[in-house]
């Protein structure tokens, strides 16, 4: 039977809980958001003594269901002041799964402000131990290894890197990867200072001797898990050697440079003169041409079939990183007019050691780069301030606090965020759809909230004009369903294939139905969502937040975005249209 931990580290206890019937039937984003606004005060700061931050795994997290191993974050943002729920691949869903917990909700925090803890997790029960010095202060390159040391290699780790130690509004929380990296990030919404706030350095889980996830009806799970895989492996996308396995998700820098939606130099432009430099072809190529240890088709989490990850490698053949992923290649390069995939690889490496959300960071270094701060282009520059970061000087902090706070420090007009979260890899001038999905979103901007680029650029559910301004009936639709989604444990991209092959959208209901005994139809995705998202909306109202915060910045409706020279002109009415129903 599956159990909550409830983690108080104002005391320094843990407890194990029943799980009330209203949280049965929820995984994922799901749960962490029902927490969130059942227990967290909307207006609290979210560094102090009455945010939470819980921890779950996905409904189908740990079982047999095919790329489900994602884990959910939540709590009150301290980089948007929203309600947050951020999710991460890597071992810790499935560890967590079979130690039967649904649910880690950490409170509280310890009066003595110097010292830090780790809650170990295993079958025995939970313990709070103090960290060693060995384990603060330093790249999380250096600090896992001392923990696998410490607590065994078969470990799930969900930790913090100095930016969280630093409650840096833009640390991430981090997973290892199946070969043990710091590499997985739950990285938006800073929930890394959330956990720094709470002196809690790392949750080691160990699910040696743990139990296989329950299942109410394994035939039904079975059928679902099929469609599922069988939907998975047939899409062009998704399936064995298909784009994502290939090239991985830098597919798309050429597609969506091509599109024109492709912003370069902060935002000034939707196309970069070095984007083919930096493509997932290029890519592919280059980890080909290395060898050694360089890897495509690598998978971020046990049970993934889509392996849209790699290990990038020196020219030696050593690694240099792993992952170099779209968002993070964009954001660290063109973004910045960086081309050279070895400077951004050490740019995510940083990242990654200093516990960073890379899009974040890329998206800080451009409007650090428009203040003066640097040249575009210039990559060893852009490498001085991530250490910054990571030294925690004056100009560090500023840095590590996000897009919003370096724009304002520096008085830079030209800062693409919403409601404090930068912009990802879209440029919503060009792409209307993804730019409704910033503005509306409840968590700040969010491709991964309503990826409306499936349509609009990829012809996924149908081939949708990227200029045509209503979209907020296609912007809603999108965020339901993913808000379900995301509870489900799991990864985003399932959905191209479950999308377009109508079996495989109802086998991830019936796997969910297997699990939990329940009787959903794929009617009620979009109701179930629509409910995650009314109550993530409740949350935010309480917090202060109105239909005046979901809009893209001013900037956005006056400065024309070449080559199409275009202005984002969706009103504010089909803008407020998208939560109105």
């Amino acid at each position: 039977m599956s159990r909550f931990l409830r983690v108080n580290m104002t005391d320094l206890t843990t407890r194990f809980e029943d799980v009330p019937e209203k949280y049965q039937h929820l995984g994922g984003r799901g749960l962490t958001s029902a927490i969130t606004c059942a227990e967290v005060p909307p207006t609290c700061h979210p560094l102090g003594p009455n945010n939470k931050v819980t921890f779950a795994a996905g409904i189908v997290s740990g079982t047999a269901a095919p790329t489900a191993g994602r884990l959910s974050v939540g709590g009150k943002s301290p980089l948007t002041e929203t309600i947050k729920e951020a999710n991460a691949g890597g071992v810790a869903a499935t560890k967590l799964a079979r130690l039967g917990i649904k649910a880690i909700i950490v409170e509280g925090q310890p009066e003595e402000k110097g010292k830090f803890w780790v809650l170990k997790v295993d079958r025995n029960g939970a313990q709070l131990q103090q960290a060693s010095d060995e384990w603060l202060g330093k790249g999380l390159y250096q600090t896992y290894p001392l923990l696998f040391s410490e607590f065994g290699k078969r470990a799930g780790i969900i930790g913090i890197g100095v930016a969280g130690e630093k409650l840096m509004a833009n640390a991430g929380v981090c997973v290892n990867d199946p070969e043990n990296r710091p590499a997985r990030y739950a990285g938006r919404g800073g929930l890394g200072a959330v956990m720094g706030s709470k002196r809690l350095k790392a949750l080691i889980l160990d699910d040696e001797g743990g139990s296989a996830v329950p299942i109410a009806n394994k035939e039904v799970f079975d059928a679902g898990r099929k469609k599922v895989a069988d939907a998975l492996r047939e899409h062009d996308i998704t399936k064995p050697g298909g784009t994502l396995n290939t090239y991985g998700t830098s597919a798309l820098i050429n597609v969506i440079n091509e599109a024109g939606a492709l912003p370069t130099h902060n935002f000034r432009d939707g196309r970069f003169s070095g984007a083919d430099r930096i493509s997932g072809e290029t890519l592919r190529e280059t980890i080909q041409k290395r060898g050694g240890v360089g890897l495509s088709g690598h998978r971020c989490s046990p049970g993934c079939i889509i392996e849209c990850s790699n290990v990038y490698p020196n020219a030696d053949g050593t690694e240099l990183v792993s992952v170099q992923e779209y968002e993070s290649v964009w954001s660290l390069g063109a973004n910045c007019g960086i081309d050279d995939l070895d400077v951004i690889g050490e740019l995510i490496h940083l990242c990654n050691d200093y516990g960073l959300d890379t899009i974040e960071a890329g998206v800080t270094i451009g409007v650090a780069m428009d203040a003066g701060l640097a040249s575009f282009g210039d990559g060893q520059r852009a490498i001085e301030l991530m250490h910054e970061i990571g030294r925690g000087t004056p100009l560090g902090h500023v840095l590590g606090n996000g897009a919003a706070v370096t724009a304002k420090v520096f008085g830079v007009v030209r800062c693409p965020v919403v409601k404090g979260q930068g912009m990802p890899a879209y440029e919503p001038r060009a792409i209307k759809g993804i730019g409704v999905t910033y503005a509306t979103s409840t968590m700040g901007a969010d491709h991964t909230a309503g990826y409306t680029i499936a349509p609009e650029i990829l012809g996924v559910s149908g081939k949708v004009d990227q200029f045509i301004v209503e979209k907020a009936d296609m912007a809603r639709s999108w965020q339901h369903t993913t808000a379900f989604l995301d509870s489900t444990g799991h990864c985003l991209f399932i959905a191209f294939a479950i999308q377009d092959i109508a079996s495989g959208f109802e086998g991830m209901v019936e796997e969910c139905n297997g699990v939990l005994g329940t009787n959903w139809t794929v009617d009620d995705v979009g109701r179930i969502g629509g409910e995650i998202m009314a109550m993530e909306r409740e949350f935010n109202e309480g917090a202060g937040f109105t239909r005046a915060h979901d809009r893209v910045p001013e900037f956005m409706t006056y400065e024309k975005l070449p080559p199409h020279e275009v202005v984002f002109d969706v009103s504010d009415e089909e803008l407020d249209r998208v939560h109105s129903t």
